[in-house]
């Protein structure tokens, strides 16, 4: 019970420092290419006070304490994209800007694990068992925890990096789709953002997030067992 309140709370932790990274790489991508708006609103921070949305960052991550199923999200970050230089191509970055945090958080803890491996055969051992979801409950070594707290956060930054890659609104990858299609296709991606909300539903009931991130999930997952 005691190791399971540990999970509970590494993965809460995780999550919240994860969308805040997340919504900060928004709002100084934002701010970079010319709109300070959410600058001025104190979004530029890795405070998750700023960001916490109270079902999305507090409620349903909670709930899935009890689920198994940890996922939630934060304020959008506002941006007035006629104050962006180039608002067509910069409201693309600002969008690809907060997937692409989490992936780059997600490659830095999969190095350290990496280098853990190399160090010594107990950290080569630790590595593998955490890969295989079989943690240690054991153990003097901070080693320990930190590559539990490691390996969570390659999880669940990978999985929201694929996910709000889908290209639906309101996820960050219909903006990056639609600054990479002409504006006469552009234009659908448009079209359908007042019916996003029940699409992204659809694709939840159809498990089709979990069929794009768990192939990307099981590349990295694989090095950290060999």
């Amino acid at each position: 019970m005691q190791f399971d309140l540990f999970m509970a709370a590494v993965q809460f932790i995780v999550l919240l420092l994860s969308l805040s990274v997340h919504e900060s790489a928004h709002a100084f991508t934002a701010d970079l290419l010319g709109d300070p708006t959410a600058r001025y609103l104190g979004r530029v921070s890795l405070n998750p006070m700023v960001h916490a949305d109270l079902f999305g960052t507090i409620i349903f991550p909670i709930i899935g304490l009890f689920s198994g199923l940890m996922f939630g999200w934060a304020k959008p970050v506002p941006v007035n994209l006629a104050r962006l230089r180039n608002p067509s191509r910069d409201h693309m970055l600002v969008a690809a800007a907060g997937p692409a945090s989490n992936l780059l958080i997600a490659l830095g803890l999969f190095g350290v694990l990496m280098i853990v491996k190399t160090v010594s055969p107990d950290g080569a051992a630790l590595v593998r068992d955490v890969a295989y979801w079989q943690y240690p409950q054991t153990g003097n070594s901070v080693i320990v925890p930190l590559t539990v707290i490691a390996f969570q956060g390659i999880v669940l930054n990978l999985i929201l990096a694929v996910f709000n890659l889908i290209p639906v609104a309101p996820l960050d990858g219909a903006a990056v789709l639609s600054g990479l299609l002409p504006r006469s296709l552009s234009s659908i991606i448009d079209q359908l953002q007042p019916y996003g909300f029940m699409i992204l539903i659809a694709l939840l009931y159809l498990g089709i997030p979990s069929m794009l991130y768990s192939p990307i999930l099981g590349f990295f997952v694989q090095f950290l067992r060999i």
